[in-house]
């Protein structure tokens, strides 16, 4: 018999999976949505190549720090179990 508990840790992994899901689709359209901004503005002359180059350097400077704080966070996301894997794919195709 599954008890309470079961049922809550299931549910919360389960809407853990589509809530971050739901936010790594959203953050690939705004993603998208910049690139073409940055895109439009090379086009009409607002920025130049250069400008694009040292921000996408400064950026990549703080891609490290970005890594080992994602590494920490992600001791708390139950990745490893197939109703979040579920619950993330749903986020990912219906966010």
């Amino acid at each position: 018999m599954i008890s309470t508990n079961e049922i809550v840790s299931i549910a919360v992994t389960f809407v853990l999976g589509l809530l971050i899901g739901f936010l790594v689709r959203k953050l690939f359209a705004v993603g998208i949505i910049l690139v073409a901004i940055v895109v439009l503005l090379m086009a009409i002359g607002y920025l130049s190549p250069a400008t694009v180059e040292s921000l996408l350097e400064s950026v990549g400077a703080q891609v490290p720090k970005a890594i080992s704080e994602a590494k920490s966070i992600s001791h708390y996301v139950p990745y490893d179990s197939i109703v979040f894997v579920i619950g993330f794919i749903i986020g990912l195709v219906k966010g």
